[in-house]
């Protein structure tokens, strides 16, 4: 029981850490350092700025390699804030909070993922994520497809991480 009050205080903490984020950006997310094609319309606001590390799974399919999920956790201060999944989704650990994405820009990295810039297809509860409009991954390393051959049916799961911002219209 004390576990899961100390895991409890911890989530709060965490939510917490992310609201009082407000507009607050790495630099490396700075308006002038981002990408002319992955920038998110002036009408929106940066409501949070959050880590991420996880990995990037592959699954062979007809003798190739194609991506099948992602799978990471964003932190703000060392706690994780947001899980990130398949669809993509990512979800608040702390309010269940949730938006879907789909990708509408890109900028290629060399030896990396690409950054990406989402716009919300659909939001689920009014926390964290519940109104986010837009998303952005930036600041990416790791996470390549592998390469050459692969036996049908196997997967692989290739280490990254990136920075990503979220983003709701102004009102």
């Amino acid at each position: 029981m004390k576990r899961i009050i100390r895991i409890a205080a911890g989530l709060a903490v965490a939510a917490m850490t992310v609201v009082g984020l407000g507009a607050v950006t790495a630099s490396a997310g700075a308006p002038g350092q981002v990408p002319d094609g992955i920038k998110v319309p002036a009408s929106n606001r940066q409501i949070a700025f959050l880590h991420a590390h996880g990995v990037q799974t592959y699954q062979c399919t007809n003798g190739a390699w194609g991506f099948l999920q992602p799978d990471a956790i964003l932190e703000s201060y060392g706690r994780a804030v947001v899980l990130h999944s398949r669809g993509p989704v990512w979800t608040s650990v702390e309010d269940g909070s949730s938006v879907t994405a789909t990708t509408v820009a890109s900028s290629p990295v060399p030896l990396a993922v690409p950054q990406l810039l989402l716009r919300a297809t659909s939001n689920r509860g009014p926390g964290l994520l519940g109104a986010v409009t837009f998303v952005q991954r930036l600041n990416t390393t790791g996470g390549l497809s592998p390469t050459g051959a692969c036996k049908e049916g196997s997967t692989a799961s290739i280490p990254y991480t990136a920075d990503y911002a979220f983003w709701v219209a102004t009102p």
